[in-house]
Formats: structure tokens, sequence, C-alpha cells
């Protein structure tokens, strides 16, 4: 049996895991929606998005996740919607996004391990990916 996906654009599915990641320990933390905010607000690959965009996004992600195969759904969309040179781009910011409140919750992490594997995302490429969000977010 086939796993459906949602219908999103490139952008709204980076939107949707940095989503998936901000929710997947159980709270929406402020810092971690500024992160995204930011990342839609200044980052080239979102030049031409609605930021308006990413309150239905988050509430289809939501929705979606509740869903007994959930995360099935989100890894088929990911895949039938974001160009595979982007898969990378999506890795480092859901790695920002997790760093963005000042520590990983075992959810989170479980979910970036998750997305290293259904995205075949290189081991090396994400152990870099993750030491440059730590730097970036890391406090005095």
């Amino acid at each position: 049996m086939a796993v459906q996906t949602i219908d999103f654009t490139p952008e709204d599915t980076l939107v949707a895991i940095m989503m998936a990641v901000t929710a997947s320990d159980g709270t929406i933390h402020t810092a971690q929606l500024v992160s995204i905010e930011r990342m839609v607000d200044h980052l080239p690959v979102f030049k031409d998005y609605k930021i308006e965009r990413i309150k239905d996004v988050s509430n289809t992600v939501f929705d979606v996740l509740a869903e007994e195969d959930g995360l099935d759904i989100l890894w088929e969309t990911v895949r039938a919607n974001l160009p595979e040179r982007l898969l990378d781009t999506a890795y480092a910011m859901a790695c920002d996004v997790t760093a963005a409140d000042g520590s990983a919750h075992e959810t989170e992490l479980q979910l970036l391990a998750d997305m290293r594997y259904e995205l075949n995302i290189d081991r090396l490429l994400a152990a870099a990916i993750e030491a440059g969000a730590r730097a970036r977010h890391r406090v005095l």
C-alpha cells in the first residue's frame, strides 16, 4: 500500500520539516519558531515564499503527525516535493531549529536520525552540518 503525500511546494516542504522537528518533543519553543521565521525571511531558497504560509503548513504538519503513519507521510512528502539537491539544506535547517532553543531533546535527535536514514544523508556530511548548527547556536 502506497503512503499518501501532502501537496506542498518545495518551500512548504522545508517549512514542514522544520515544524516537525519543533513539534517532535511535544512543545513548541519560541526560540525555534523565531529561528524558522528568520530562515524564511533571509535564506535565498525562500526568496519568493509568502511567510503567511507557515501557519497553514504548520497546521497540516501537526494534523499529519497526529496520524499513526504521520512520519511515513512526512518522509514521502519530502521525497516527492523536494529536489534531491535540497535534502542536505533541509537537514541543515532541521539541525538549526533543533539547536535554536539551546538543547536537543531525545525526540528531536531521533527525528534527525530518522531524517538522515529516510533521506539518505551522508554520515560525514550530517556530522559537519550538526557541528555547524551547534557552533552557530552556542552561547557564552
